[in-house]
């Protein structure tokens, strides 16, 4: 969300291609869709390469979702002009060289872990225009599962609810992206190290040890 609004883009604009196709890929992809991105817009690769309707390899219903109909054979031609890359796959999936081709201030998500699929060096290297996100904290705007768990779930034990809905989802995104609009206290800057930490392109996403993300997400 915060990303988008520093790039200026739409929801509804948005091309995304998303190197993995795993559980973690096929939940984030049904998310962004959620959040207004066209699924005719999310490209989607695996270990085969592209999923493009009609493929055979190790196809499946959830891929099938995401499988594109576009004149693509390969991820580096897939982010020629894309706006977003998310990768959830393995380190070296996608060579640095690949994101050039991407539009004007691509925002950059590579989650491997412990080594991303591209190093964030390098990302930086060819594309210092980048909005660069990991799932290291090392790295600004790492993407953690605690921004998530267990908040969303203190939420919905205090309404009694009987599952996670769509609503609660981006409710919980919602206050992430509020959160991180609000000054940074003390004790979140000194866990980290910080002198100062305030929204922008290297801080985009709250860090999983600000004790607030319970007081925003929960509610």
């Amino acid at each position: 969300m915060n990303a988008c609004e520093i790039t200026g883009r739409k929801f509804e604009d948005l091309n995304v291609v998303i190197v993995g196709a795993g559980a973690a890929a096929i939940a984030t992809a049904k998310f962004y869709v959620l959040l207004g991105v066209q699924r005719a817009n999310i490209i989607m690769a695996d270990i085969h390469g592209i999923v493009y309707r009609g493929r055979e390899i190790e196809m499946d219903k959830y891929k099938a979702e995401f499988a594109t109909t576009r004149d693509v054979s390969s991820i580096e031609e897939a982010l020629v002009g894309a706006d977003m890359l998310l990768g959830l796959s393995v380190k070296g999936a996608v060579k640095a060289e690949w994101l050039v081709g991407m539009n004007e201030n691509p925002i950059i998500c590579t989650m491997a872990n412990p080594e991303p699929e591209v190093p964030p060096e390098e990302t930086r290297r060819v594309r210092p225009d980048a909005i660069i996100g990991t799932g290291r904290s090392d790295y600004p705007n790492q993407v953690n599962n605690v921004l998530g768990f267990p908040f969303i779930f203190r939420g919905a034990l205090d309404v009694y609810a009987s599952r996670i809905n769509d609503e609660m989802k981006l409710a919980a995104a919602e206050a992430l992206a509020a959160l991180t609009k609000e000054d940074v206290p003390d004790s979140v800057l000194s866990a980290y190290g910080l002198n100062s930490l305030k929204f922008g392109r290297d801080y985009l996403i709250p860090k999983p040890l600000d004790p607030r993300v319970l007081l925003y997400v929960a509610p």
